[in-house]
């Protein structure tokens, strides 16, 4: 094999491996990926319903329901146009209140109801992801338009 082969044959190996490198990690980043979603963008048929995604938004006030367990809980989250129904069985953040500015992730359940990995509270008095505060700044907006 002349030297000339060698050296493309180096190069063409090394640009496969790049290649199949590149295709990997995009791969995991694709299957990692989790949008956010608003109550009004899910009831829209905008999510996902065979993946992971984030919803948020304010929890209603008096709709926390605790089940016998002591881990199950249901609750409802709005972004003041839409409600949805969420469902988390694990130990709720200590900054989770009613009324309070919540972002749960998890998939929809052959139910309706957003099955809920995970859940996280907002962490001081004036914080609210940017996401859900967005979300809940055009539902307000639409709401606006409708009522006009």
């Amino acid at each position: 094999m002349k030297s000339r082969h060698k050296k493309l044959l180096v190069i063409v190996l090394g640009l496969a491996g790049l290649g199949i490198a590149a295709a990997l990690i995009l791969n995991a980043f694709q299957s990692n990926l989790v949008f956010f979603f608003s109550p009004t963008e899910v009831a829209a048929g905008k999510a996902p319903a065979d993946r992971a995604f984030r919803i948020g938004g304010l929890v209603e006030a008096g709709s926390v329901k605790r089940e016998g367990d002591g881990l199950t809980t249901r609750f409802i989250v709005t972004d003041t146009a839409k409600t949805m129904s969420v469902v988390y069985k694990g130990i709720l953040p200590d900054l989770f209140k009613e009324g309070k500015g919540v972002v749960a992730e998890g998939k929809l359940g052959a139910d309706g109801a957003f099955a809920a990995t995970q859940v996280l509270a907002k962490h001081d008095e004036n914080y609210m992801p940017p996401e859900a505060a967005q979300a809940l700044e055009q539902a307000a907006k639409a709401q606006k338009s409708v009522v006009q």
